[in-house]
């Protein structure tokens, strides 16, 4: 069976859980790249094993970050490049798909040739073992025609929790782009905590770029070529501008749990649509929070009154260095966007 001529990179940190299953779904790839980030689970010899090509990544904290950077700097045998998180797992339908269409010759095309320049592909999640039917998926440029895309440099680098992977935004295309009617399976094989901890740092990152403006610039930016969340209206309605709608509905959480399980009939994958529906409302209602507080932080008529002296013959207060006394709590609250202590990793869940 002739090799499919595609270069697949698969970016890792600690990724042992699931790059097994992840590099066997990759077997009919002509070239597969591991690029890791310093981990000390045994991701890299797992890597060797399955016959993928390590290569070591170190962020500098700047820009390019690790998609482009792969991008500028893998020495790629072929133009076209599938980015595929470890914990995900292309269906052997969509590896037939894009044999199809690899078959058909877009990759002797010149650049701005008649092919799309980049291809969306489902993220079909798992819950618990089981793939959804229905609910809301996500959806991402992943197959790509690296001469005519790049990631671009989001004006990010100052919040705290920022990572070493492009944020949940699109590459600009030059050229059109096309859809996948097949997905990968999105099925994290870590505990329940990895995907809190993961999505605790993307809500920061979240709430930050909407505070300021700079969510609705990225939005502005995004190729166009694909159904938002609301499909149906697609016609009518772009990407772009469903995208927009959203970011200013209120009630956001709400909105997002009745569209993944009524809407999107999440309700028929029993307790499991139930499940995804509810933490994509706990993601956006995290967002929301944080934004909040960072506003009544700025507030000066939003601080609290001060506290009442207490009298000589009151009891002795807690000691000012209790880290769970009231007045600590007071006097210093924690910033919305305060660094947080989880371990910096690649992005991806079966949740999103």
């Amino acid at each position: 069976m002739t090799a499919i001529p595609v270069s697949v990179v698969v970016m890792t940190r600690n990724e042992a859980a699931n790059l097994p299953l992840c590099l066997r779904a990759l077997d009919r790839f002509a070239e597969r790249f591991v690029v890791d980030s310093g981990s000390d689970d045994g991701t890299p010899d797992i890597a060797r094993s399955h016959g993928a090509r390590l290569v070591p990544f170190h962020w500098d904290g700047r820009y390019p970050k690790k998609k482009q950077w792969c991008l500028d700097t893998l020495p790629f045998a072929h133009d076209w490049v599938l980015f595929v998180d470890a914990d995900e797992r292309p269906t052997v339908e969509l590896v037939e798909e894009i044999d199809r269409l690899m078959a058909n010759s877009p990759a002797a095309l010149p650049a701005g040739g008649l092919h799309p320049a980049a291809y969306w592909i489902d993220g079909r999640p798992v819950v618990r073992g089981r793939r959804l039917r229905f609910g809301c998926w996500n959806r991402k440029l992943a197959l790509l025609d690296r001469r005519r895309v790049r990631f671009p440099e989001q004006q990010d680098l100052d919040v705290a929790s920022m990572w070493e992977v492009e944020g949940h935004y699109q590459p600009l295309v030059d050229g059109t782009t096309g859809r996948m009617r097949h997905p990968m399976d999105h099925d994290d094989a870590k505990p329940l905590s990895a995907w809190f901890d993961r999505h605790n740092r993307y809500s920061d990152w979240e709430a930050a770029l909407r505070a300021d403006g700079r969510m609705k610039r990225l939005i502005d930016a995004e190729p166009d070529g694909a159904p938002g969340f609301l499909p149906g209206l697609a016609p009518v309605i772009g990407r772009r501008v469903q995208k927009r709608l959203f970011q200013r509905m209120p009630g956001r959480p709400l909105w997002a749990f009745l569209h993944a399980y009524v809407l999107r009939l999440g309700i028929l994958d029993g307790a499991a649509g139930f499940d995804h529906a509810l933490a994509r409302a706990f993601y956006y209602w995290q967002v929301g929070l944080k934004l909040r507080s960072a506003r009544q932080a700025e507030t000066p008529d939003a601080r609290l009154p001060p506290m009442r002296k207490p009298s000589e013959h009151s009891r002795t207060a807690p000691s000012g260095d209790d880290p769970y006394s009231s007045t600590s709590a007071i006097r210093s609250p924690p910033s919305a966007f305060s660094r947080s202590k989880v371990r910096l990793r690649t992005p991806g869940s079966s949740i999103r």
